[in-house]
């Protein structure tokens, strides 16, 4: 059966969410999209959602509902069909799919690191004793506390021009960054110094973008199938599955990152007590058809070396 292609007639709507981060995600999944299909920038329309997380900006994102908070009205506008694909940052994806949505294609990776991001200083190390750090991260502020717990940490949420805002404003004189977004939105100026993985393991599936599409949807799924980046989503499905094996009802700093060594997959992981007073470390290499299972087995072997509440905030903790 031929194809149907979108076309300045019959757009395909892409849903975003409308920071400038995002908005750049979901220009880069369009034009990958036109190049891939041979199409013009007139067969796509771009559809921005604002979600719980983009409104609810002076509280934790804790409080408010964790992860699913910059997915939720996204989702529910691919299902009623509003929208035809979603463009989302995976570190913001909850590990289960709603039921009739399908996550299966990935762009090609970017660079994974944090970044270190001050106008004073150059980096964790060059901290003064008693700094205030500003970030909005459970898994950032953990880290950072277990290496420095001298340090003061202060909510920082917002994207990235908020913060950096804050940062001129002296609501800290530090923060951390993603080095993918500042990539993506050619943000040279930003006093930025990227921080090696062997020193602040980042998040699960940072720096790597999905586009979500409904289950039944064939037109989308060749569309897409085009432009997935095949060891991106080898990458993802190790700490993804890793991710769904800690990530029970409790908040906790979770950190894991994949990597592929020819035909094999190098998974590191790292969970930490919420105040930053205890983090348990593992990794493994397994044949790269086995990064899903290892996932799950790296996450067992660190809840098992966990003691009882490990994840729960301590008595005067940070």
């Amino acid at each position: 059966m031929t194809q149907v292609l979108p076309s300045p007639d019959h757009p395909l709507r892409i849903g975003t969410r409308g920071s400038p981060l995002a908005l750049a995600q979901a220009h880069e999944t369009r034009d990958r999209l036109m190049a891939a299909h041979g199409l013009p920038d007139a067969a796509f329309e771009i559809v921005v959602i604002r979600t719980t997380g983009d409104r609810v900006i002076d509280r934790p994102l804790k409080e408010i509902g964790g992860k699913g908070l910059f997915t939720k009205e996204i989702e529910e506008a691919l299902l009623s069909g509003g929208i035809d694909i979603a463009v989302h940052s995976m570190k913001d994806m909850p590990v289960a799919q709603p039921a009739g949505l399908a996550l299966d294609c990935y762009l090609p990776r970017e660079d994974v690191r944090d970044a270190f991001v001050s106008f004073r200083h150059g980096g964790v190390a060059d901290l003064p004793e008693g700094s205030v750090v500003g970030t909005s991260s459970l898994r950032r502020r953990a880290q950072l506390l277990n290496r420095r717990p001298d340090l003061q940490v202060v909510e920082f949420r917002g994207n990235v021009q908020t913060r950096m805002r804050k940062l001129e404003e002296g609501v800290a004189v530090a923060t951390f960054l993603a080095t993918a977004g500042l990539n993506r939105l050619a943000m040279s100026d930003v006093p930025a110094r990227p921080i090696e993985t062997e020193l602040m393991l980042p998040a699960v599936a940072q720096g790597a973008i999905g586009i979500e599409r409904r289950e039944d949807d064939a037109g989308a799924a060749a569309l897409l199938a085009a432009i997935h980046d095949h060891p991106t989503g080898l990458r993802l499905a190790a700490e993804r599955a890793f991710l769904a094996e800690l990530d029970g009802s409790c908040e906790t700093p979770i950190a894991g990152l994949a990597v592929l060594e020819d035909d094999r997959l190098w998974l590191r992981g790292e969970i930490l007590r919420p105040d930053g007073s205890e983090a348990l470390f593992d990794e493994v290499r397994v044949p790269v058809g086995q990064g899903a299972a290892a996932g799950r087995d790296l996450a067992r072997n660190l809840l098992d070396r966990a003691p009882s509440g490990f994840f729960d905030w301590r008595e005067g903790g940070a």
